[in-house]
């Protein structure tokens, strides 16, 4: 009965649903409660007053985030081995596992750790060795002198990143051929095609990808289910980046490093591998302002207050503090990360004290509430307009352009708007929320479904509103990763000018505007 519910929750879950203000406060309960109903690994809950810190400051830390940063995904605060503390903004929510960046790099780190503790490699291994066939004919002294240790710390000798996705070369060959121009050791650069080649030697030397290499030895017993890693061209996992999982799973990877490789009694990963791996193995700077500057290990960073973290673009972060026993679990699609720190050590570090504190049941309610009801802004506006039945139906048509935008109309005569696009890919209808997000499986992407890790369908959630007469803002946010895209639609006479601009991108965050032309009604 118990696997029926959960099943029948899930497929209600995953279709398109409206989410209310009212509404949130039961979907959030809910989605948690999908993330942890089967697993008995789950991290135990607990009030933060039992674990020595306080409501109120928990609660300041979210209000901050909640107006500051644009914008929070998730969040997950664990104290003595407790989550005293998550939520999700919606339409982000527990049980959709999200895109980590090189927050991955992390787990690449662990698959090596685990790799050497069986006797497969050494941190001393030069790299050559591993791949003979793709090796230069005439390598360089410092390429023959690269090691494992080096790839790790970071340390390669390379000046730039090997270009390791560009062209059909095996991407093992294009960086065994970049120059090293350093002797490996002495020359920091981070360097993602690094982070693949230890992925690439895992899969050399245990005859299995990286994601299946781990799957039994660290994700199963950490009860995260249905791990998604993109692989290569030529079958191997990229290791640099490509993860993606929910926000409970990354805070169960923090805690046990925060525990030295145990979990429920059993040593899954050496201690000595989370020592050095999380110790300082290269220096990366010199101000003690920035998060950046304060060294690098084996694939984690260190950082201030004597902790350290792995870290994805965008604000996708794992930060282990040992001191005060914790573990602070982000996702986030932001331009500055170190903003995104700089709060945690503001607001939540100066918050953990060292022993229990009287519980505070208002406090805590209040803490519960704005945890339930937080929601990525939505467009600001009304939520109709006299023109809007004018419109409904029409189709206004674009040039050929790089986004592949043929036509676009909408639907603002149906029990749910929608916003309908015609693409070279074929037409996507996406209803639109009006004071809320609505989900869809297949909806509009704007050309964010391009971008690296991003799924060919991602989820999509949408919501919209009039800021006049004639502008119609609608949001896209691809609740799958960090991104989303504010659309603008002016109507302009029987003209459509169509502005964009995404949150965060790898490229251009404005977008050229397209200007369609009204053909028929629908």
């Amino acid at each position: 009965m118990r696997r029926f519910l959960v099943c029948a929750l899930l497929a209600f879950y995953s279709s398109p649903v409206s989410t209310s203000l009212a509404q949130q406060s039961t979907w959030h309960h809910t989605n948690r409660h999908l993330a942890t109903v089967d697993n008995s690994l789950s991290l135990p809950r607990s009030t933060p007053e039992r674990q020595g810190i306080s409501s109120s400051d928990i609660l300041d830390f979210i209000d901050t985030a909640d107006q500051q940063i644009d914008t929070m995904n998730s969040f997950m605060l664990v104290r003595h081995g407790y989550v005293v503390a998550e939520g999700w903004w919606g339409p982000y929510d527990a049980a959709t596992p999200h895109i980590l960046y090189s927050l991955s790099k992390s787990f690449t780190s662990t698959a090596v750790g685990l790799a050497i503790g069986e006797g497969k490699m050494s941190l001393d291994d030069e790299v050559l060795k591993f791949f003979p066939d793709d090796a230069p004919s005439e390598p360089s002294t410092n390429l023959k002198a690269m090691r494992v240790r080096d790839l790790l710390r970071m340390a390669t000798g390379n000046q730039t990143e090997a270009p390791i996705r560009a062209g059909d070369v095996p991407w093992t060959r294009t960086f065994l051929a970049h120059p090293v121009p350093f002797k490996p050791g002495t020359h920091f650069l981070y360097n993602s095609p690094a982070t693949y080649m230890l992925s690439a030697i895992v899969q050399k030397v245990t005859g299995m990808t990286v994601l299946d290499y781990l799957k039994p030895r660290l994700f199963e017993p950490l009860g995260i289910d249905n791990p998604r890693w993109e692989a290569n061209p030529q079958g191997v996992s990229v290791g640099a980046y490509g993860l993606s999982l929910r926000t409970e799973d990354i805070a169960r990877f923090g805690q046990m490093y925060l525990q030295k490789g145990k979990w429920k009694g059993k040593q899954l990963v050496p201690s000595q591998w989370i020592e050095e791996a999380t110790a300082r193995q290269t220096s990366n700077g010199s101000s003690p302002n920035s998060d950046w500057d304060q060294g690098y290990g084996y694939q984690f960073w260190r950082s201030r207050h004597d902790t350290y973290r792995g870290d994805g673009a965008f604000g996708q972060y794992c930060m282990v503090i040992p001191e005060f026993d914790a573990v602070v679990t982000i996702t986030s699609g932001v331009r500055d990360m170190q903003s995104v720190m700089n709060l945690v050590w503001n607001k939540l570090l100066p918050a953990m004290k060292p022993n229990h504190l009287p519980e505070n049941g208002v406090a805590r309610r209040m803490l519960e509430a704005k945890l339930a009801s937080l929601l990525v802004k939505l467009p600001s506006g009304q939520p109709t307009m006299p023109l809007a039945s004018r419109v409904s139906g029409k189709w206004f048509e674009f040039p050929e352009n790089d986004r592949g935008v043929k036509a676009v109309s909408f639907d603002f005569n149906s029990s749910s708007a929608a916003l309908i696009v015609r693409t070279t890919g074929g037409e996507t209808r996406t209803p639109i929320g009006i004071g809320s997000w609505r989900k869809s499986t297949n909806g509009f992407a704007n050309g964010l479904d391009r971008s690296l890790s991003v799924p060919e369908q991602p989820l999509v959630a949408a919501s919209g509103a009039w800021s006049a007469n004639d502008i119609l803002n609608v949001k896209l946010v691809l609740y799958q990763t960090p991104f989303y895209s504010a659309l603008t639609f002016k109507f302009d006479g029987d003209r459509l000018l169509f502005d964009t601009e995404h949150n965060v991108s790898f490229g251009p965050r404005n977008l050229p505007q397209l200007v369609g032309q009204a053909v028929s009604t629908r």
